[in-house]
């Protein structure tokens, strides 16, 4: 987490006129960058939202353990930032975050981050529970993909992921797609919490046509792009409403535990840090980006589908034929050549608190940490 809040440019004001934000999905991956970055990059203050296991006789989530250290870290920069843990999928988390919105930051809430990653959803009103899957829609999709064996060698394999059937999209939808967001700035509104000139952002991923089939042209893909429609509905209300503004964010290629469970995700990223090296964009620099456009410090800049484009790195044509080519020739033989795996390794350590600089992981340590403590 310190090294995140350092790769932040520029200190932000802290204080009472500081914009209110609430971010859902704040414990992992780019909802953690989004909150990172909003803290050390726009000095906002409000709520993190989050669903992590607590410790008990074993250690807790990951996230449970970077939760406490965002809430230290936005302590130590004199940030009023409170963190819920819960489902964020249900009324009760909602209702909490109304009341302390009402109680504690004013009764007005500038920007909504939405960054949720689940494997089921509960809808509140009819008690039905969605899973999501990943699937290629069609028909079945073999893939290259990037495994370890017991003693940690790479190999590179293919495997075949069946079709979607049945309900399958509509369960992926349901559970991926904007029902929930669109579900949290209705909540928020109807109680006149939202302020004049609010943003909300989605955050989302296209990525690679190397990995369309089992993505952005799979269940998860119609989930992505009943997203985006939802942002087009929300923008226009919001607009008309508040002056308002909703978006989604379409971020760039990272290791996070989501993207890693995907099919050919792993190996894909690892060759496209192959070709670019440090000029990948890590998930904290796009969100200061997004963060600088959401506040006017930058322009909004959108493409023809309403969509803030942090992945253009990414897709230049130069990168995606260079890791094309590499992907082609990847096999068990040539990926050490071909990938960075030391990074991708030490990338997905990280997700759970290894191959940190600095830490002594000889070194005893307390792992019944406590939630942090809401205090008035």
């Amino acid at each position: 987490m310190d090294e995140m809040w350092q790769a932040v440019p520029g200190p932000a004001p802290a204080g009472s006129k500081a914009p209110v934000a609430l971010v859902i999905g704040s414990s992992a991956g780019y909802g953690l960058a989004a909150t990172i970055a909003g803290l050390a990059r726009v000095g906002i203050r409000g709520i993190g939202v989050c669903f992590e296991k607590a410790p008990a006789r074993r250690t807790g989530t990951a996230g449970w353990y970077r939760t406490a250290a965002t809430d230290r870290l936005a302590r130590q920069h004199g940030r009023d930032m409170v963190f819920l843990n819960g489902d964020a999928f249900s009324d009760t988390v909602k209702e909490q975050v109304a009341d302390l919105l009402a109680q504690r930051f004013g009764g007005r809430l500038d920007y909504l981050i939405y960054s949720v990653a689940a494997p089921r959803r509960t809808d509140p009103d009819t008690g039905t529970t969605y899973a999501s899957v990943l699937k290629p829609i069609g028909s079945p999709h073999t893939t290259k993909t990037l495994v370890f064996d017991e003693h940690g060698a790479p190999e590179v394999k293919e495997v075949t992921t069946a079709p979607a059937e049945g309900d399958d999209i509509e369960q992926t939808v349901a559970v991926m797609g904007g029902t929930d967001w669109e579900r949290w700035v209705t909540f928020l509104a109807d109680r006149s919490l939202l302020a004049d000139g609010f943003t909300t952002a989605a955050l989302s991923y296209i990525g690679s046509p190397l990995t369309a089939a089992i993505y952005r042209q799979g269940t998860i893909g119609a989930a992505k792009s009943h997203l985006e429609a939802t942002a087009r509905t929300l923008d226009e209300r919001l607009a008309r409403t508040l002056g308002g503004r909703a978006v989604t964010s379409v971020n760039a290629a990272a290791v996070t535990q989501s993207s890693t469970a995907i099919p050919g995700i792993a190996l894909y990223v690892g060759l496209l840090r192959g070709v670019l090296g440090d000029a990948m964009v890590a998930p904290i620099g796009q969100l200061v980006q997004l963060w600088d456009q959401l506040t006017g410090a930058r322009p909004l800049d959108v493409d023809d589908e309403g969509r803030v484009r942090l992945d253009t790195w990414e897709l230049d044509p130069a990168v995606q034929n260079a890791v094309a080519e590499r992907w082609g020739s990847a096999t068990s033989d040539t990926i050490t050549e071909l990938a960075d795996l030391a990074w991708f390794g030490d990338e997905v350590r990280r997700l759970y608190g290894f191959s940190v600089p600095g830490v002594d992981y000889t070194a005893a340590v307390e792992s019944d940490v406590p939630w942090p403590t809401l205090t008035i």
